[in-house]
């Protein structure tokens, strides 16, 4: 009998992660039962994603709500949740990451006694608040977690120094570069409008992390509009985030610079486009830390601590955080000084080699094994 695995996962980028196991277990069928269960925590975005996929969820719980908080998405899924699983009966439940629902869906199955698989298990900043409530959220999951399976050497270590059972962590690089690799091998990517056009190069701009609210994020948008005025012939991309925290100070201090272009959220091919065609990234999203040096792209990171040192070291990625000046300096200095361009566009990535999903699945199926 195949191994029933349901998946459970609520925003795009636990959605990204999760689509080379999901396909590949659909792939092999006599093995696994693959089921599907949303929170829905973000809708658009997610939904997006299953449509580039061609995924059709078994369950919904359908959360989405405007302005919800961690704390309405947590209960919408441990009161959803309990009767997808007695109706599922699944062998084992699958998490991502370190979203709201990764926590809340590992903490349901924990109490109904079914095991948890973790993807992307043992990422830390050693901050509880940074990122918030990321850092909780996976330290949490952890704690109760069957199987980690972790992306790194590094996220490994993290987990046997909180004392987890090295017979069950497995490295198996990040399944982020497995769906990267996919999408972004495809010739009919489509072009994000972006009124005005681009010129000169581009430059590409995620911001959107809750601790970042307030005083934070207007010193970051106080360096993208003096980046932009230092450099007049490129383009300034930033897919405005729509949480009015964000949205609010993105307008007042950058709608008037002729060479930033705010335009609405993209969808992840969109974005795919946007990081190939980029010449520098500034970011203080985990996902793109992890994809853009698999396209060659420098990183630097709006944020003081990341739970990807790996990045740093491999020399792909660097941390600026939300100081103006050390911003516009680093950006500056990548935008001038070819040499420290490519030593960062030809790091190695240290986050995957594409067969991420193919590893935890031989894992499942070696444990199911020997356990039968």
């Amino acid at each position: 009998m195949p191994l029933k695995l349901l998946f459970v996962f609520g925003t795009r980028p636990e959605a990204i992660k999760l689509m080379p196991l999901i396909a590949l277990g659909r792939k092999r069928s006599a093995e696994f039962d693959v089921r599907i269960a949303l929170s829905a925590q973000h809708r658009e975005l997610l939904d997006e994603v299953l449509d580039l996929f061609g995924v059709e969820p078994h369950h919904d719980l359908n959360l989405m709500r405007r302005n919800q908080t961690p704390a309405q998405v947590t209960c919408g899924v441990l009161e959803g949740l309990p009767e997808i699983l007695e109706a599922e009966r699944p062998d084992l439940v699958v998490v991502q990451g370190d979203t709201t629902t990764t926590f809340a869906a590992a903490y349901t199955s924990f109490l109904m006694h079914v095991p948890v698989a973790h993807v992307e298990a043992g990422l830390r900043t050693g901050d509880l608040c940074a990122p918030f409530p990321e850092e909780a959220n996976r330290k949490l999951t952890s704690a109760i977690t069957a199987f980690h399976f972790a992306p790194t050497a590094v996220s490994r270590q993290n987990l046997l120094e909180e004392g987890v059972d090295p017979d069950r962590i497995w490295v198996t690089g990040n399944t982020v570069i497995d769906a990267l690799l996919e999408v972004a091998g495809r010739d009919d990517l489509p072009e994000p409008e972006i009124p005005g056009g681009i010129a000169g190069r581009l430059i590409l701009i995620t911001a959107h992390r809750r601790e970042s609210f307030g005083e934070p994020i207007r010193r970051v948008f106080s360096a993208l509009k003096d980046l932009a005025l230092s450099f007049t012939e490129d383009t300034l991309v930033y897919p405005v985030h729509p949480n009015p925290n964000i949205k609010g100070p993105a307008n007042e201090i950058l709608a008037d610079t002729p060479n930033i272009r705010l335009i609405e959220p993209v969808g992840y091919t969109q974005l795919v486009w946007l990081m190939r065609r980029a010449a520098l990234i500034l970011t203080d999203s985990g996902g793109i830390q992890e994809e853009a040096p698999s396209l060659g792209v420098p990183v630097l990171v709006l944020r003081d601590t990341t739970e990807r040192p790996e990045g740093i070291q491999a020399g792909t990625v660097k941390l600026v955080g939300t100081d103006p000046k050390q911003i516009l300096a680093e950006a500056t200095r990548l935008l001038t000084d070819e040499q420290a361009h490519q030593a960062m566009a030809r790091a190695t990535n240290p986050y995957g080699d594409g067969h991420a999903a193919e590893r935890i699945l031989d894992v499942l199926k070696e444990r199911r094994r020997n356990s039968g």
